[in-house]
């Protein structure tokens, strides 16, 4: 299949999802968080999990950017709860969630030495991002029958189409009008469309199995489409048009007027999260460029080498005593970076749970 790629570059990303999905936003009415974009938490988007079942989702469970290019705020509750990632609500007993995360704490705990090791963490960090993985997979099967109601295997562009604007309220006797009679409406469906014909493999035909209709919906189960993802992205962040990154185009902060120091907070929190994550995991030869090789290895949530840099980095968050090991006191006392929720007396309650 050739593909051409579209010829008008998009805006740089400031702080707002690429234009497409913002234009999806606003032509469909879609009712957005005022919160900054990458603070969005994993409860909130399973929320709206549903009502978007069949457009590609923004955030992707256990990958290290959103699809607007923003960092995925829970990443590390993501690889390390897995499918129990909704599991510790803010308002749950106490008692109960620290035995929760204890029990987590001896699975990871391979050699039950009460010390979690970086091998052992890289192993569950991709034990759970498969299950990430599976859990994509089974919806994926749902969602591919609510657009094949005839059962023959294959989806065509068009019988998308119909299918996503009619899910969005839109009669779809009135579809070609809508299209016609909104410019917005049709460059997205343009750019849903682009990313359509990446997912259909080859030969090329058009039509999407279940199989390719997974990429389409979860590029990070396709190397080609992570591979378009990391371009999408590339393309979003990139101002001088060279095609990679410079750390002051991955860290532009958002646009938007600083009405008070919390605001400017949250401003400051944008650049130090960015520069570090560019510094320290993205730019893997530190020559002060990223290339989109370097940004696709970051994303690959199935990348080893990237799993152990991530237990490592997950260690030493919580590593009071630097000996580059987990203890049931430090994951208790860092509760909050590894499930979301704060479990108050960790000290004390750790021989009690474990």
């Amino acid at each position: 299949m050739v593909f051409s790629w579209p010829k008008p570059r998009r805006a740089p990303l400031c702080g707002l999802a690429p234009r497409c999905l913002w234009l999806l936003g606003m032509v469909l009415l879609v009712d957005v968080s005022a919160r900054p974009a990458n603070h969005s938490s994993a409860r909130e988007r399973a929320t709206n999990r549903e009502q978007n079942e069949i457009l590609p989702p923004d955030h992707l469970n256990g990958v290290k950017l959103e699809m607007d290019g923003h960092l995925n705020k829970d990443f590390h509750q993501e690889v390390f709860l897995g499918k129990d990632v909704d599991g510790f609500e803010e308002d749950a007993e106490p008692r109960r969630s620290r035995r929760k995360l204890m029990v987590i704490f001896s699975k990871v705990d391979v050699d039950t030495d009460r010390r979690i090791s970086a091998k052992e963490m890289q192993r569950w960090i991709m034990e759970k991002t498969a299950e990430h993985f599976q859990e994509a997979v089974k919806e994926n099967r749902v969602h591919f029958r609510a657009v094949d109601p005839d059962g023959d295997g294959r989806v065509s562009w068009d019988e998308y189409k119909v299918k996503f604007l009619a899910s969005k309220g839109h009669d779809e006797r009135e579809v070609a009008d809508a299209i016609r009679n909104n410019a917005e409406l049709k460059e997205v469906l343009e750019n849903l469309k682009d990313r359509w014909y990446q997912a259909d493999n080859p030969p090329a035909d058009l039509l999407l199995t279940e199989d390719e209709f997974l990429s389409f919906l979860h590029p990070e189960h396709s190397r080609g489409m992570l591979k378009f993802m990391v371009k999408e992205i590339v393309r979003d962040l990139d101002q001088d048009g060279d095609k990679q990154l410079s750390l002051p185009e991955f860290v532009s902060l958002p646009v938007g007027t600083v009405e008070n120091q919390q605001g400017q907070d949250v401003d400051d929190s944008w650049v130090r999260d960015r520069r570090k994550e560019f510094e320290e995991l993205i730019d893997s030869n530190h020559d002060g460029i990223v290339t989109p090789e370097e940004l696709e290895n970051y994303m690959d949530p199935m990348n080893e080498f990237n799993a152990l840099n991530e237990a490592k980095q997950m260690i030493a968050i919580a590593d009071e005593n630097q000996n580059h090991h987990l203890e049931p006191e430090e994951v208790l006392k860092y509760s909050e970076f590894f499930t979301g929720s704060k479990l108050m007396d960790y000290a004390r309650s750790v021989h009690e749970e474990f």
